[in-house]
């Protein structure tokens, strides 16, 4: 049906926007639960020629639906991190190979061959729980990286430290991938002075501590580690694809990836660059789910779709199409 070396080589604006509504009309034809969604708004599929005309799914229908185009078993099933009691996000991933290929073209854009590098993930949380997308993630890269030390490290900190260590002058470039609360903890327990490490956030204190203003972090982890630049990862369950901030940049996407920020009072509406709304995603890699989701973060785009998530809405400023939720 769709051919992704074209959705993974989109050159320019115009390609992205016939991808696009090619793969809008694709799913709301054979995703009952986003056709549902559409009509319920009113919205003619014929109708829409514009990225600000599509209709996107409240990402809160992954709790509740299944969301999938399609009739298809699932290669892998994607889920979110959840407190007891809570509804969590299921993402029915048709295909592992459309994941590796988002990941692995999308970081090659970024950061260059993952082959380049030596990958340290420290992932606690995630690794104490079954369908954690951002640990696949680290599972692809670390085995592409083909180095020894690669891995991952849960609570080992002192053992971590030992690597740090040992590849402090080794010549590889090293990335630590790591949530936030471990990676304040490996600062407070084992600082290092280690320059040239690149320390890539994924967010999250997960309960384990408070919640800390973006700034404050980065600020300890360049203390502790003597980088100059703190990265970050912005990807969930419901993706397929991943942003990445280079440091105090905000966050970018690869080619077949867009943000739109949305009017929090109006969501058919979208506010003007620099004004803070909802984060609209564009995900063409998410073929077979839907590729157009309604976030709960808040944000604001500045210019060439660089934007900034400034945090998530309140449930009770949660308003319009997730009314309907059901």
């Amino acid at each position: 049906m769709f051919n992704t070396e074209f959705i993974f080589n989109v050159k320019d604006d115009e390609q992205f926007l016939k991808l696009a509504l090619d793969i809008f009309r694709f799913q709301y034809f054979n995703n009952s639960v986003y056709r549902n969604f559409t009509d319920a708004l009113g919205i003619n599929p014929r109708k829409v020629d514009d990225l600000k005309k599509i209709p996107f799914l409240p990402i809160e229908f992954f709790k509740s639906h299944s969301v999938q185009t399609g009739d298809f078993k699932p290669e892998i099933i994607f889920t979110s991190s959840g407190t007891t009691g809570m509804s969590t996000s299921k993402h029915n991933v048709k295909e592992a190979i459309i994941y590796k290929e988002s990941l692995m073209n999308g970081f090659e854009y970024f950061w260059g061959s993952p082959k380049d590098f030596v990958l340290l993930a420290l992932l606690p949380s995630y690794l104490e729980r079954e369908g954690s997308s951002l640990v696949y993630m680290a599972e692809e890269l670390i085995k592409t990286t083909g180095h020894p030390s690669s891995g991952f490290y849960l609570h080992n900190y002192q053992e971590l430290s030992l690597v740090l260590n040992s590849l402090k002058n080794s010549g590889k470039k090293v990335l630590l991938l790591g949530v936030t609360y471990a990676l304040l903890d490996l600062a407070e327990q084992f600082p290092i002075d280690f320059p040239d490490l690149m320390i890539m956030e994924t967010g999250g204190m997960k309960g384990n501590r408070k919640e800390m203003v973006r700034e404050e972090l980065h600020n300890q982890l360049k203390k502790a580690f003597g980088v100059k630049e703190i990265y970050s990862e912005y990807g969930m369950t419901e993706l397929l694809s991943q942003a990445y901030s280079k440091g105090n940049e905000g966050f970018d996407t690869p080619p077949w990836m867009k943000i739109l920020i949305r009017d929090v009072n109006d969501p058919l509406s979208y506010v003007f660059q620099g004004q803070t709304g909802g984060i609209n995603v564009i995900d063409l890699a998410n073929l077979y789910s839907c590729s157009f989701i309604a976030t709960q973060d808040l944000g604001r785009i500045h210019s060439s779709n660089i934007f900034e998530v400034l945090g998530r809405f309140d449930n009770s400023d949660v308003r319009g199409c997730n009314l309907l939720v059901q």
